[in-house]
């Protein structure tokens, strides 16, 4: 019998196989994820009044900075005319719009993650399947006739 003691071994790790230690979530993680449990809550006391809902994307628009304030604005009237029967509603913190209490679509500004562009996102209730392969998310760099043409489009099929 040995009289060396056992030691516990730690269980939380310091490090990955290839020696690179975890940074967690980011800051603008974090503020996404309080954003989203304060929806949450906001969601249960207002039982998904679209009023509510409509007031709290133009908030989260008018908080953005520009040229995305700008873009947000412009989806928030396209999707409204597009699928009037969408309700607005933020989604960690960002413009989102839903069937059923299930968000279809939403818009990521690209100041929000600190990205390049900003996005159009389609979650996987949106009915845009095209065989095994469809783009659930789409960059935005600027809102021409065409693009917003093709955002009518995808709206409308993404609800139907």
């Amino acid at each position: 019998m040995s009289t060396k003691k056992d030691t516990p071994k730690s269980a939380k790790k310091s490090a990955t196989a290839s020696n690179k230690t975890s940074t967690g979530f980011t800051d603008e993680e974090k503020a996404a994820m309080k954003a989203r449990a304060q929806e949450l809550k906001a969601e249960a006391r207002a039982n998904k009044d679209k009023a509510e809902g409509e007031s709290a994307v133009l908030a989260a628009i008018a908080a953005m900075q520009e040229p995305d304030r700008a873009m947000a604005r412009r989806l928030h009237a396209i999707i409204k005319a597009s699928a009037p029967a969408l309700a607005p509603k933020t989604w960690y913190g960002m413009p989102a719009y839903a069937k059923d209490g299930k968000v279809v679509c939403f818009f990521q500004s690209a100041q929000k993650f600190n990205t390049r562009y900003a996005t159009l996102g389609f979650s996987d209730t949106a009915n845009l399947d095209e065989g095994d392969l469809w783009p659930a998310a789409f960059a935005l760099k600027e809102l021409t006739a065409t693009a917003e043409a093709r955002i009518v489009a995808l709206v409308k099929k993404a609800v139907s």
